[in-house]
């Protein structure tokens, strides 16, 4: 509330918050080739009209491509943003393609301008385009006619256009001709009552496969557009619910709550509530479900086991069926227009109108549609209506509905006799009145304000209006201002604009006549375009990828990323490496890693431990994920292992040598197989049959000899197209006294293909084709390469005119550049030293409807924003080229790992038949080889490198960490062993392993202090140790039982960690330790100790 000096005013602000989590899907609908008809030229003179005309000769019937009657064609009276050109095509058409000209031998033509539809002349609704209110591209001169083809064809009866740009030598001038074909379809009105029953040729269907097709129309935000049933629980049901399309589906599922289990929801769409056609197909087979509206679809697959749809008697279009079971919840039928509704191949509309389906339910059936009687407002950030209302009076009373996207807005305001009226809409926290209204759907607004009291109603609620609690002195000014507001005023408004659609006015009680208002009899307008809402829900299709929340205002939408495991302003770009082995060149250690196999494709980041100790780099997987996550990484990776043991005890394994088995696996693609570890496909045996050396010759596992005593077959699974196991069907452990320990361990996999996957170009005018590059609104691109020469394109795709290229434009300078119709774009980064130094440089570009990125060696990044309206998708005909296919400022050098859009493109496999193409890279030394520290020496490989860590004392991918070698005096017993296995440690401990005395010699050498240089540990508490100090003085460590702390023996205060050769002998026998240090320092010791216990 604000007041003037001693003056009331009444303020009520509406409190809201902003939501959206909606699926995102991908699609165009495709317009016939064959619909190329010329639909304007034949019509008549009477079918055209506009908003003015500058005279009798410039008519809006000589608007007719090509031809010159009267001033050659339309002209309005003024060159602004209020007028059209409108065509009446006689009928509804399918509308495929538009084209203009300017007017014939003049200076008047039209350089930019929108297009609007509709079926009656009524509530417009403009052409979008990639997610935009499209703006057509005119004319330059006055002869030449541009054409455009519609991305997505429209059906209507009535077209328009509305200049937005016009010739600067003079003024708008249009001619025009709209090209397409003939339309119809039959058209079902629902009056919120009736309902169609489609009944079956038999009581209960059990259906494989559906098809269900249909358009549909409407202004209800609620309703059921089709539902069936079946007693066993079973259901169908496609519902509007807020304005959005509902599919839910439920096969059943084999136990108590298969009705839980089994139900599938799938929600799409926005805004259908603007009564205007909507198309919808819904295509099943068994569970897979492909749902299409408006052409985006959605693939999914339902829950549950069973793939039939089983249901009774009917199914029902329009509503819930009145014999419907509790499913149905009290929703509402639909109320609107469908049309060319079609069930596995059955006309439903057709049938309706011969009378051949029950139609009992309709109080009057017809089938033509009956049009809403809405007049919707469209108001952007420059607009305002204004209505006359009653002046001088105590009474102020207003309602109306809205509908907006953006958090705050003024909605209405009034200078009243006595001080100002302002509804807005406040972008606060949730905690009052009008909580949630900024989401896209119709709102219903009510205000009453009069002495000593006022009330502000939403949505008809009038638990929750807000009452004034002050007394209040009304005194109407007899204007209201909606939308917008930008008078000068002592006190004006704090909101000055609002971006939305308003419907449904009153004044006083009164129906605005915006009729009026458009003739301008009656109020006032500014910029506001009337009888049409062009609302446009910008998170749909969701453009976040991977699970990105798409969040909107009216002008743009922008994608949260977090937990997704992706980042970039669509959640496009994966955060997490693709293997272990990029892990290792940025200098990670072993560790639990989430990898990404396929980067910004379809497969989701897993756990993986990356063991870098060895020699070899070992990715584990002890859970493993999807199969297509599993697959992605065996496919890759060079050599894959898993290891299977089988325990038994009178429990057989393969039934060798010729029996049926009593177990298999069950590996990659649900395939059995019938060969064990250690052995390979299409081999029935185990390891010992492989080796020779089973326990039982006759049989070609251990435990096929079907023994009392318990045996063991395992081995190592190696053929990677077969792993992981997924499944072990384990036969023969029903009989009495049988037994069995089944172990399967983690998949093991190393090397990766995909990461050194390379070629080199040795010629300027070599080059690689793959197929063209899908890459419509998301496209991402990484690689590594490594050249000597100072310039190179390394790949492009060509379109029409549309294209994208990535190039070595100078010795420091890396190109990105593309066109997606808005004109070229060029993003470059510079190195600060050169790039040709025949050194490893790693690229990522990245295109999407948002954004472009360019980035060099995880340093040099630079962006561009894509324009707020324009072209979005990339569309590309030609093959893709790796190297300049022209011989164009050709690549010299290699590339590798190069990856688009999640795949990998195999340049080895490719460059083998490419002339002037060889497939690897030779030299990796030459760039990794720093990597090999202490002493470890680089060894070339053919997919890589590898770092030789023999003649070191360190270990590791890199020769940095240190070693430790373990050997166990005393093995523990296997599991499962038969008691008389225990002979063999107690035998050891007898005869090898005497506790009174220890002989140890070893050579050292180390730059490390501390360090541990040998440790012997017990069973007990009782140990042994020589170590280096944080000085480098060797110490050596007692812990004997009789002891009451551990023992110290300082024997070298020298710093022996100077990287140089030493040599310890260490002797203890019973009470005595003698230990000399490279020969030249010798320490006799005599002290009483306890045994050393092992």
């Amino acid at each position: 509330m604000r007041r003037p000096a001693q003056r009331p005013t009444l303020f009520l602000s509406i409190v809201f918050w902003i939501f959206c989590h909606v699926s995102g899907t991908r699609g165009a609908l495709p317009t016939s080739q064959k619909c190329d008809e010329a639909l304007a030229s034949p019509l008549p003179h009477t079918a055209f009209t506009s908003s003015s005309v500058f005279s009798s000769g410039y008519a809006p019937g000589y608007a007719k491509l090509n031809r010159r009657g009267g001033a050659g064609g339309w002209s309005p009276l003024d060159s602004d943003h209020y007028q059209w050109l409108q065509v009446d095509l006689g009928s509804r058409k399918q509308v495929s393609a538009i084209a203009t000209q300017g007017r014939y031998s003049s200076s008047d033509w039209t350089t930019q301008y929108r297009l609007l539809y509709s079926d009656t002349g009524r509530n417009w609704k403009p052409y979008n385009q990639d997610g935009n209110i499209w703006a057509f591209s005119g004319n330059s001169n006055s002869e030449s006619a541009v054409r455009h083809d519609l991305q997505q064809g429209v059906v209507a009866r009535f077209l328009r256009l509305i200049p937005l740009a016009w010739s600067e030598e003079g003024r708008i001038g249009l001619r025009i001709e709209v090209y397409g074909c003939s339309y119809w379809a039959d058209v079902i009105n629902f009056d919120g009552q009736g309902v169609i029953s489609y009944r079956f040729k038999v009581q209960k269907m059990k259906i494989i496969k559906d098809v269900i097709a249909l358009r549909f129309k409407t202004s209800e935000s609620e309703g059921v557009i089709l539902h069936g049933e079946g007693q066993q629980g079973d259901y169908i049901t496609l519902e509007l619910r807020k304005a959005k399309l509902l599919l839910q589906i439920n096969l059943g599922e084999h136990n108590q709550y298969g009705s839980i289990l089994g139900h599938t929801s799938v929600t799409t769409g926005s805004l259908l509530d603007d009564n205007h056609w909507h198309s919808v197909m819904i295509e099943r087979y068994r569970r897979n479900v492909n749902f299409t509206l408006n052409g985006h679809t959605q693939h999914f697959r339902t829950n549950g086991e069973f793939d039939h749809l089983d249901l009774d008697y009917e199914l029902s279009f329009g509503g819930m069926p009145y014999s419907g079971k509790p499913v149905g919840g009290g929703k509402k039928n639909f109320k609107g227009c469908m049309e060319s509704i079609n069930y596995n191949g059955d006309n439903i509309t057709d049938l309706a109108r011969r009378k051949k389906l029950d139609t009992s339910s309709f109080r009057n059936l017809s089938f033509t549609c009956v049009e809403a009687h809405t007049f919707p407002v469209f108001f952007n950030t420059t607009s305002f209506l204004q209505l006359p209302g009653r002046a001088n009076h105590d009474t102020a009373s207003v309602s109306f509905q809205f509908r907006t996207w953006n958090p705050d807005g003024l909605l209405l305001f009034s200078n009243l006799d006595d001080g100002t009226l302002e509804v807005s809409l406040d972008d606060v926290p949730p905690n009052g009145q009008g909580s949630g209204l900024n989401d896209g759907q119709w709102h219903a607004l009510r205000l009453v304000a009069k002495e000593s009291f006022a009330m502000l109603t939403v949505d008809g609620d009038e638990m929750s209006a807000v009452r004034s609690t002050s007394p209040l002195s009304i005194t109407t000014g007899g204007t209201y201002h909606l939308g917008g507001y930008f008078l000068q005023t002592p006190f004006p408004p704090s909101k000055r604009s609002f971006q939305g659609c308003m419907q449904a006015i009153l004044v006083d009680d009164q129906p605005a006549d915006l009729h009026a208002v458009e003739k301008g009899t009656v109020g006032a307008f500014e910029n506001v375009s009337l009888d049409m809402c062009a609302i446009i829900d910008r998170c749909m299709p969701n453009h976040c990828e991977h699970g990105g929340r798409c969040k909107q205002t009216w002008d743009s939408f922008s994608c949260t990323c977090d937990g997704t495991g992706y980042s970039g302003a669509t959640c496009y770009t994966s955060i997490f490496e693709p293997s272990c082995e990029a892990y290792k060149h940025l200098g990670r250690s072993s560790d639990t890693y989430w990898i990404d196999p396929d980067g910004s494709g379809p497969l989701g980041p897993f756990k993986v431990n990356c063991n870098m100790t060895g020699g070899l780099l070992w990715l584990e997987i002890d859970l493993p994920g999807c199969v297509f996550q599993v697959t992605a990484i065996t496919t890759s990776a060079e050599h894959c292992e898993q290891q299977i043991a089988y325990s038994c005890r009178m429990s057989r394994l393969l039934n060798t040598p010729d029996g049926t088995p009593y177990t298999w696996w069950v590996g990659r693609g649900s395939e059995k197989h019938f060969y064990w570890g250690g052995s390979g496909p299409g081999i029935q045996k185990c390891a010992c049959g492989i080796e020779r050396n089973c326990t039982d010759p006759k049989y070609d596992c251990n435990c096929d000899a079907d023994a009392k005593q318990w045996r063991e077959d395992s081995g190592l699974l190696t053929y990677k197209e077969h792993l992981p196991v997924s499944q072990v069907a384990v036969g023969d452990t029903n009989r009495l006294g049988s037994e069995a320990k089944l172990t399967v361990g983690p998949l093991r996999c190393y090397g990766d293909n995909n990461y050194w996957n390379a070629a080199s170009f040795t010629t300027p005018s070599s080059y690689l084709h793959f197929p063209t590059f899908q890459g419509e609104t998301s496209a991402d691109i990484s690689f590594y390469f490594k050249t000597s020469a100072p310039y190179g394109v390394f790949l492009e795709n060509l379109g029409n005119t549309d294209f994208i290229r990535l190039e070595l434009k100078s010795p420091k300078v890396v190109s990105f550049s593309f066109d997606v119709g808005n004109g070229p774009v060029e993003l470059t980064v510079h190195s600060a030293t050169p790039l040709n130094d025949d050194q490893w440089h790693r690229v990522m570009a990245e295109r999407n409807i948002k954004e472009a990125v360019l980035q060099l060696d995880q340093t040099h990044r630079t962006s561009h924003l894509a324009p707020a309206q324009g072209h979005t998708r990339l569309e590309l005909f030609s093959q893709l080229y790796v190297g300049a296919a022209g011989g164009q400022r050709g690549f010299l050098g290699c590339i590798r790992a190069l990856r688009m859009n999640g795949v990998t493109l195999d340049l080895e496999e490719r460059a083998k038949v490419t002339p002037g193409v060889k497939p690897g890279c030779q030299g990796h030394c030459t760039s990794f080889g720093m990597y090999c520290r202490n002493g470890g020496k680089c060894v070339e490989r053919y997919n890589g490198y590898l770092c030789d860590c023999t003649t070191t004392a360190f270990n590791g991918p890199f020769c940095t960490a240190g070693t430790m070698v373990k050997y166990n005096f005393m093995p523990e017993p296997v599991p499962g062993a038969s008691k008389d296995s225990k002979a063999l440690p107690q035998q050891l401990m007898q005869n090898e392993v005497n506790l009174t005395k220890e002989e140890v010699a070893f050579s050292f050498s180390t730059s490390s202090a501390p360090a541990i240089l040998m440790y012997v540990s017990s069973k007990a508490q009782d140990y042994l140790a020589v170590v280096l100090r944080h000085n480098g003085s060797l110490q050596v460590r007692y812990n004997l039982g009789g002891l009451k702390e551990p023992f110290a023996i300082d024997v070298d205060q020298r710093n022996l960690a100077n990287g140089q050769p030493h040599s310890i002998n260490m002797s203890r026998h019973n009470r005595s330790i003698i230990i000399q240090v490279q020969t030249q320092h010798t320490h006799a010791y005599s002290e009483t100790f306890s045994y050393l216990r092992f």
